[in-house]
């Protein structure tokens, strides 16, 4: 019978040794790359974890890129605005200096300046974070601003801002120099002041007269147009005996006119001579007052003319038209404003009625519709369109009501990209003949007729013909900061968006432009008056006002936004520490354990390979008894 050898291979021990093995190879790995498998079922019944947790922390390493990116983008930005405020700064000190002397080509050295700092602002405007526009609002692969030349002197085919001024000029000086002023003599003893033609939005307005001329009757202002008559009478005025005129200028600006009635020789300045009889003291007067507001035209009154030319150039008013629009009656006609908002077929009412709980949205601020008893920024359903158009208007704060017109609603607003309104209810909107949204982009306004000294009214310029300042995007400027927004967490959105045609930043961009535009013969009568009005002017456009936007509250509203991300990050810091937490538990391994188990493990593989080595050296032979 033949006794085989111990079998090795097979054996229960190998089988234990090669799985000591495996289990040294595996905590080897373990010990080398500190996580406790190379595949995910390896990992344990907690990797469903893990893995959701790793999800979330790449979420956050991405919001984390965002708002490294955007606080980038935003200090880019901060630093173009403050030196914005500089700029100004720097041009209202030089506007407030009293050097007035004009080199040759019409100009003070304070208007050198403000066309240097022109520059300077155009090229902020067009700064970049990367290859991104900083205000040109979503348009971020458009500059914001055109170039200084073409804003001033404009192209072959566009007017720039210097034809705009010089062609407002015209029609504001009118034909005779006296700002569209009309001075006559009714009668031999009366001078009267009249406006040339009723409702033209050129020249001097007469605001108000008042007088303490003896015996004489003073009239107005009144009367269409507008005029002041002054009759002396029978009697001539007293030595001192003053009249003084009131008149609403362009821009806003007011100027007053004070004769005082005077026998001295030389005639003092400011008055008039009393005559022998009254007519003679009225024909003195007359060319006194002819005299003076001719001076008050071809100074304040042409600086005034400027600084409206800018703002009909850069800020026009805006409005938004929508289409012609027909009500329900038994035959329809187009839309009034008397046209209610809601009510049956066959009716004056709109074709689609607007329903208790509707809502109107006018710049952030909803109008709401109630059924009866309406308050506030409240309508009845039964109210008329031209109340509707009444409540928008008080919202919008516009100096030119809106209306409707052979059927067509035309809302106006002061801020020519403020305006944006919307409705819950689409279909009473578009009933209106207005879209889904309504927003107001006006282009820059031109002086209309020939000649220009008699024109009564304004025309609309086109890209054909007027050069447009702001080449960014057009949109509203109540969303200006939407005009950029990221989501910086899972519920978190901020908004960095600017727009150079932002209240605040327009408005230095204009006065700089209406200041360094401006030119007065060098030695012309009137110049030194014309620049001194105007320095007035640039001085105080460059001054904050209460209720208008600043640099400094954009630069706020950016402050808000890096807040909001540094709020977002600590929250997110927390998040990812307990994240990685879960993450370190489920997938990573101690090496100190490791280490005691890998020697526990081999010192047991170590007595195994002794005890295999003994076993396989075994045979029968060595049972069997020594002969």
């Amino acid at each position: 019978m033949a006794i085989n050898s111990v079998s090795f291979g097979s054996s229960v021990l190998n089988q234990s040794i090669v799985d000591l093995k495996n289990q040294l190879t595996m905590l080897q790995s373990q010990l080398t790359t500190g996580k406790k498998s190379t595949s995910y079922a390896g990992m344990g019944v907690n990797e469903g974890f893990a893995i959701a947790a790793r999800s979330q922390l790449a979420n956050i390493s991405a919001f984390s890129d965002t708002m490294s990116n955007i606080n980038t983008n935003i200090g880019v930005a901060n630093t173009a605005l403050q030196a914005m405020v500089d700029i100004g700064t720097t041009v209202q000190n030089s506007a407030n200096s009293s050097s007035q002397a004009l080199n040759s080509a019409g100009q003070t050295i304070a208007q050198q300046t403000a066309s240097s700092q022109l520059t300077s602002m155009l090229g902020i405007l067009n700064t970049q974070a990367g290859d991104r526009y900083l205000f040109s609002g979503s348009a971020i692969n458009t500059p914001s601003v055109a170039s200084i030349d073409t804003i001033l002197n404009g192209t072959t085919t566009q007017a720039g801002l210097k034809q705009v001024t010089s062609e407002r000029r015209q029609a504001d000086l009118g034909t005779n120099g006296l700002g569209r002023l009309v001075i006559s003599s009714p009668t031999p003893s009366s001078v009267q002041v009249a406006e040339d033609v009723a409702g033209s939005p050129f020249g001097l307005k007469l605001n108000a007269v008042s007088s303490s001329l003896t015996g004489a009757t003073v009239t107005g202002p009144g009367g269409s147009p507008n005029g002041v008559s002054i009759n002396l009478g029978a009697t001539n005025p007293n030595n001192g005996d003053q009249v003084s005129f009131k008149f609403n200028l362009p821009d806003g600006t007011t100027e007053s006119i004070q004769l005082t009635a005077s026998s001295a020789t030389p005639l003092p300045t400011g008055s008039f001579a009393i005559g022998t009889t009254p007519a003679a003291t009225a024909a003195n007067l007359n060319a006194a007052l002819t005299t003076a507001i001719g001076t008050l035209a071809n100074t304040s009154l042409v600086a005034a003319s400027a600084v409206e030319a800018g703002n009909d150039f850069f800020n026009t008013t805006g409005t938004a038209a929508g289409t012609v629009a027909h009500n329900q009656a038994a035959v329809p006609a187009p839309i009034t404003g008397a046209t209610l908002l809601s009510g049956v077929a066959g009716t004056d009412s709109l074709a689609t009625s607007f329903a208790a709980g509707d809502t109107i949205t006018v710049n952030g601020t909803p109008i709401t519709f109630v059924a009866a008893g309406a308050t506030g920024n409240q309508l009845n359903v039964t109210d008329s369109v031209q109340t509707l158009l009444t409540k928008i208007d008080s919202i919008t704060g516009t100096s030119t009501p809106s209306n409707v017109s052979g059927g067509v609603v035309t809302l106006h607003t002061d801020d020519a990209a403020s305006l944006s309104v919307t409705s819950s209810n689409p279909a009473a909107f578009a009933a209106l003949g207005l879209g889904p949204t309504v927003t107001a982009i006006k282009p820059p306004l031109r002086v209309s007729g020939s000649p220009l000294g008699s024109a009564t009214s304004f025309v609309s310029g086109t890209p054909a013909n007027t050069v447009s300042w702001y080449t960014g995007n057009p949109g509203p400027l109540a969303s200006a900061r939407a005009s950029s927004t990221a989501r910086i967490d899972q519920s978190v959105t901020v908004q960095y968006g600017a727009q150079a045609n932002e209240s605040a930043i327009r408005s230095q961009l204009q006065t700089l432009a209406v200041f360094s535009a401006f030119s007065a013969p060098p030695a012309g009568t009137n110049s030194a008056g014309q620049i001194l009005a105007l320095s007035q002017r640039v001085a105080q456009g460059l001054t904050s006002h209460p209720g208008t936007q600043t640099i400094q509250d954009i630069q706020a509203d950016f402050a808000a936004a890096q807040m909001t991300m540094k709020n977002a990050t600590s929250r997110q810091k927390q998040s990812q520490a307990m994240l990685q937490s879960i993450v370190d538990q489920a997938e990573t391994v101690s090496p100190d354990q490791v280490a005691s188990e890998v020697l526990a493990l081999q010192t047991s593989l170590q007595a195994s390979y002794q005890t295999t080595s003994m076993l396989s050296q075994l045979t029968l032979t060595k049972y069997l008894p020594v002969g």
